[in-house]
């Protein structure tokens, strides 16, 4: 059952939303999705934990219903027709469950029969994520990052279009974030289809080909790294006297510039408009960014003023920049203290689907 408009698509999403009771009335956790993920390639999901990425992967897997909207995987709409497409389909939502005594390859093999695949895929997709070696060794004696491949290889032995990896790097250490990187690019070069849901944006950033970056259960942006990076432009960092006079001389040229030391309090706007039209009680050093204009158009225009860079760095804008631009003023949750990552904010207390009445943990 294709659809024309999803033609190219692995995954469509339209209005979609879902709702939890609390002990506080009503929390929407996803509220009119629009989501487009393209065929081939690593997609990133991104937003802060309590954005709703969890929540829309289970509706996508058919593990929560939605309340309204619609969802399409390859065309096909779920959860209504999720067997039609399932096998097509492998993800990680929650954290890898093994037998601990087993060995790796013991436990891929016992879950090839319950699931129907020959035996011999076993050691194929031991080594399609670098552990064949280990293919012995029992599971308790695993690092983070390695339970999570042993993860990823269980998702393989169907060898699905369509891999979802729901936070796959949370607690591993540096050498296993960039194994499970590697891992992730490797799959999406053979052809398939990774969505990757992450509140590190930066840690995405180096691998994904496209992107969702949501905010409080709504798509905020999405496209191609390369286009929304580059749609702003390129920043320069530029070091110059008489700062306040060099921002207005950069705006009257139409080029976005702002004082890097931005005044504090109450007075901050007013500080700001005294220093661009008084360069003469402005003559300390300052730093400004710019965006959308050469280093050359910069150190140009202002040395036609009389004002001489004394500093000129480029530098592009990443995800995570352009999410903080997108979120201002949106009234995200602010970081709890209890989350040393400084993303994630508590669960809702008792969070109920709004649907099914099952208690939840709270949507990520």
């Amino acid at each position: 059952m294709a659809v024309a408009a999803d033609e190219g698509m692995a995954i469509v999403t339209r209005g979609l939303r879902k709702t939890y009771r609390t002990v506080r009335g009503t929390r929407v956790a996803v509220q009119g999705l629009d989501l487009d993920v393209p065929a081939g390639g690593v997609h990133g999901f991104l937003g802060p934990n309590g954005s709703g990425k969890t929540t829309t992967i289970r509706m996508l897997l058919g593990l929560s219903p939605a309340d309204s909207g619609t969802m399409h995987i390859f065309g096909t709409p779920v959860p209504q027709h999720l067997p039609e497409v399932v096998d097509r389909v492998g993800a990680i939502v929650e954290s890898p469950k093994f037998f601990p005594t087993f060995s790796a390859q013991r436990n891929l093999e016992l879950l090839a029969e319950a699931i129907g695949t020959p035996r011999e895929r076993v050691g194929e997709v031991l080594e399609e994520v670098g552990l064949g070696a280990r293919a012995k060794d029992t599971f308790r004696s695993f690092s983070l990052g390695m339970k999570q491949r042993l993860a990823i290889a269980a998702t393989l032995l169907k060898s699905p279009d369509l891999l979802i990896f729901d936070e796959p790097t949370n607690g591993l250490d540096p050498a296993g974030i960039s194994e499970i990187r590697h891992t992730m690019r490797r799959l999406a070069d053979e052809g398939r289809t990774v969505l990757v849901s992450s509140h590190i944006l930066s840690e995405v950033e180096q691998i994904a080909d496209t992107v969702s970056i949501i905010g409080r259960g709504r798509v905020l942006a999405q496209g191609s790294v390369a286009a929304l990076i580059g749609a702003g432009g390129e920043t320069v960092e530029v070091g110059v006297r008489h700062p306040g006079a060099a921002v207005r001389i950069l705006r009257d040229a139409g080029f976005a510039a702002e004082w890097l030391a931005r005044p504090q309090g109450a007075d901050a706007a007013a500080a700001l408009d005294a220093a661009a039209h008084h360069a003469s009680e402005d003559a300390d050093t300052g730093l400004l960014t710019v965006t959308g204009a050469q280093p050359a158009e910069i150190s140009r225009t202002l040395g036609e003023r009389g004002l001489w860079v004394e500093r000129l760095v480029p530098s592009r804008r990443g995800l995570e920049q352009i999410f903080l631009e997108l979120t201002q003023g949106e009234g995200l949750p602010v970081p709890h203290p209890d989350y040393p990552d400084g993303h994630g904010i508590p669960p809702a207390p008792g969070a109920r689907d709004t649907t099914t009445g099952e208690q939840q943990g709270g949507a990520r």
